[in-house]
């Protein structure tokens, strides 16, 4: 005898998934970043970057393997300029994130999208219209408001961080120009394979030994790298484009949380105006 409708056990909407998987995406990320700021005083950004590679390259070549995918792409002269930008973007990033308060390193990455239209207008004959116009005016006055003094900002650090938003965005533009032609696994397989030559001289220069809390902490890193991303692939593929990229926002507020509780980090008040035209930039460009 078949159970009653009512007996069933309701089943969970697909956009309820899609929402809970960006939210668990964008905290994933917020964790990595807390990761790199708990070994980056001693630990050297080159090390981090190729601890982060090393794990991501081995599980990005065991999923080719079992998709049944050749790793080697066809537009290989792009696949290697989307792994160098990305990788270079981490550089700036972690770098940034040593010299800024967490939640300001993360509000300053949220200008790739703005730098994204640009690139894509530029490169790939994408159309640029006002609205890109009006968020590049709101992301530099975001800008111009964190950096006023009191706000605790670094001028180096805003620079590395607006320069790995930049080089997000040129990543960013590979992957599109990349999406007509090759496999998304192939593409996520060449950061890693970019960033361990790159970083791998920089560590044999000048090696740094983990204790097992930073070894844990640098295992970390990857962990939450690969789960962001699959929360994020995950919601993207089921969510509006704008709906899904606001919710990735929730990566500022985790990021505020774990910069107050964890490293006693405040936000004065201009830089959260400024954080907020910053994020205004952003949704603009995603809409």
């Amino acid at each position: 005898m078949s159970p009653t409708p009512s007996a069933a056990a309701p089943e969970t909407p697909p956009e309820a998934t899609a929402v809970l998987a960006l939210l668990l995406g964008a905290l994933a990320f917020s964790l990595m970043a807390v990761g790199v700021k708990q070994v980056i005083g001693r630990i050297p950004v080159a090390e981090i970057v190729l601890v982060r590679a090393l794990l991501n390259l081995a599980m990005s070549g065991w999923m080719l393997r079992a998709a049944g995918v050749s790793p080697w792409g066809r537009r290989r002269g792009w696949l290697v300029l989307r792994g160098i930008a990305g990788s270079l973007a981490l550089y700036a990033v972690y770098a940034a994130l040593a010299r800024l308060p967490l939640a300001t390193a993360t509000l300053l990455q949220y200008l790739y999208p703005a730098f994204t239209a640009l690139l894509a207008w530029w490169w790939l004959g994408e159309p640029v219209g006002r609205r890109v116009a009006l968020a590049l005016a709101l992301g530099w006055l975001g800008v111009a408001l964190v950096l006023q003094p009191g706000a605790g900002a670094s001028r180096e650090g805003v620079l590395l961080a607006l320069a790995g938003a930049l080089l997000t965005a040129v990543a960013y533009v590979s992957v599109r120009g990349l999406g007509r032609s090759e496999h998304p696994l192939v593409i996520v397989f060449w950061f890693p394979l970019m960033a361990v030559p790159l970083s791998l001289p920089f560590v044999l220069l000048d090696p740094v030994l983990p204790t097992a809390t930073e070894l844990a902490w640098l295992l970390g890193v990857g962990l939450f790298t690969q789960l962001g991303q699959l929360g994020l692939t995950h919601g993207l593929t089921r969510l509006p484009a704008g709906r899904a990229t606001a919710l990735g926002y929730a990566q500022v507020g985790f990021a505020a949380l774990w910069g107050w509780s964890l490293f006693g980090e405040g936000l004065a008040p201009q830089t959260l105006l400024g954080g907020g035209l910053i994020l205004a930039a952003a949704a603009l460009c995603h809409r």
